[in-house]
Formats: C-alpha cells, sequence, structure tokens
C-alpha cells in the first residue's frame, strides 16, 4: 500500500487537532480533511490551522474531501476550492459526481456532470492536482460499469476514482467490481457496515478485507488506504481498528486460510 489513513469525516465531533492527534496516535500516516466541517473551502484561516494541525502531529494530507458535486451551479465555486486544497498540501480532491444515479439520470444530466468534471479536470491539473470520484449510490459512480464510463468520457489523465463496498453486496460480488475497476482506483475507503449501514468493527468483515488486500497486492495497485467509518463514530476504538487494518493490508496472497464465507456472520450489537 502507499499508505494508510483516516477520514476526518470519521470524527466529525471532534476538533481538527484531537482528529489529527488521534490518527497519529494510533499509528496512521496520512489524513483525508473534509470539507463538510474541519475544512471549509469558505474559510481559508480555518484550512490553514488544519494543515497546521496536520504538521503539528507528523500527518501527510492526501486529500481533501470537497463535497463538488460536478453540477453547473457549482462550477464558479471549484477555484476556491482548488486553493483550499494546495493551502492543507493535499494533492488529490475527492469530489462526486452527481447527484442522481446512473439509471435515474437523464442523458443531460449526464452531460453535464461529464462536463463539469472535465472543467474540474483542467482547472486541478492547472495545479498540478488530482481528482478522486466517490464511488457511491445516488451519483454516476454507483456502479462499475458507469464508473468506468464516466471516466472514460471526462477523458482526463488526473481523474481516477476511489473504491468502498457497495451497501449490502456480498464479498463475492464486491471483489468483483473492485477486480473490474482497480487499476483506475486512487484510494480506498475503509469500513465495515452489515447490514445496511450499520457499522461493525472492521475484524467482523476481515474475508472481505484480506480478499481486497489480495487482490490489491496480485494487481500490483497502490492505493492508499483510508478508514473511514467506525463503530459508534468512537474515537475510543481507532487504534484497535488501525491495527487490524495494518493486519489485512500487509496479508499477501496464500499466506494463510481464510474464511470462505462470502457474507460476513450474523452482526453483534453495536457498542
Amino acid at each position: 500500500m502507499s499508505g494508510l489513513g483516516l477520514c476526518s469525516v470519521t470524527f466529525r465531533q471532534l476538533p481538527a487537532d484531537e482528529v489529527a492527534r488521534r490518527a497519529a496516535e494510533a499509528g496512521l500516516d496520512l489524513v483525508e480533511w473534509g470539507a463538510d466541517v474541519h475544512a471549509p473551502w469558505t474559510e481559508p484561516d480555518t484550512v490553514r490551522a488544519v494543515r497546521d494541525a496536520s504538521d503539528r502531529h507528523g500527518l501527510t494530507c492526501c486529500s481533501y474531501g470537497s463535497y463538488y458535486r460536478a453540477t453547473p451551479g457549482e462550477t464558479d465555486d471549484f477555484p476556491a476550492i482548488v486553493r483550499a486544497a494546495a493551502l492543507l498540501g493535499a494533492p488529490r480532491i475527492r469530489v462526486w459526481a452527481g447527484g442522481t444515479g446512473s439509471d435515474a439520470a437523464t442523458p443531460q444530466e449526464r452531460r453535464d456532470t461529464t462536463a463539469c468534471l472535465r472543467e474540474a479536470a483542467r482547472i486541478a491539473a492547472d495545479h498540478g492536482l488530482e481528482l478522486g470520484l466517490e464511488f457511491h449510490s445516488k451519483t454516476l459512480t454507483d456502479t462499475v460499469a458507469s464508473t468506468i464510463r464516466l471516466l472514460d468520457e471526462v477523458g482526463a489523465d488526473n481523474l481516477r476514482t476511489y473504491w468502498q463496498p457497495p451497501l449490502d453486496a456480498p464479498d463475492d460480488e464486491a471483489l468483483a467490481g473492485l477486480a473490474a475497476l482497480v487499476d483506475r482506483v486512487c484510494a480506498v475507503h475503509v469500513f465495515s457496515w452489515w447490514p445496511g449501514n450499520h457499522r461493525l468493527e472492521l475484524a467482523e468483515r476481515e474475508a472481505l478485507w484480506t480478499g481486497v488486500f489480495d487482490l490489491l497486492h496480485r494487481r500490483g495497485a497502490r492505493p492508499q488506504a483510508l478508514l473511514e467509518f467506525v463503530p459508534g463514530g468512537d474515537p475510543a476504538v481507532l487504534a484497535h481498528e488501525t491495527t487490524t487494518l495494518r493486519r489485512v493490508a500487509a496479508h499477501r496472497p496464500g499466506a494463510a486460510a481464510r474464511t470462505n464465507a462470502s457474507q460476513p456472520n450474523t452482526p453483534t450489537p453495536e457498542r
């Protein structure tokens, strides 16, 4: 892997300095700062303070979670988002592919989102930055096929995608999707949800995550792996979750037998 880290949205309730401190104490190297709470692009002084927090605790800012939806009404905001990313020292901006699922989007909505992403990629490239698409339901990246199509339609060398296990997808289905997309993945959002968005400890879906890292190692892919959610949003479990992440990320194909189940066991109650 090219680095293990934390998305600040995991702990929206904490001040940025505490997020950075806890990430560093857990042994993580990277942080993705979110624009929703910790680093709003409309507040440059706040963004500078967040950069200082990263530096103070020895973290590298790997990306800026911008919540830019690539719709025509947002186009004028993107230069300010790029400036915020530059203040953070982030080499990548995470963006979203509209606000409508691929099956429901009209041809015009898809054209608009594609055009906005193409322009955003151009602006980002002028500043030496990469863009990463959020891989998420109710957007044009809600399926692997639609994500690949969108990347091809935008046609920008500095646009790649994140990956995360789709909601309620069995392990084999999630891994098949990653296998089809892996060469275009810049980062993986790591969390353990089942069923729906019920938050489990990462170890409760260890078979899935061991499979993910096996696949990445076999394909020679080196995306960053970023913890995004933890059970109960509890900062006290971060160190434990990081230990699990390190274990599965270090796994190599054939190193040990794994659980053969394609779905996790019945989850224990959230703590």
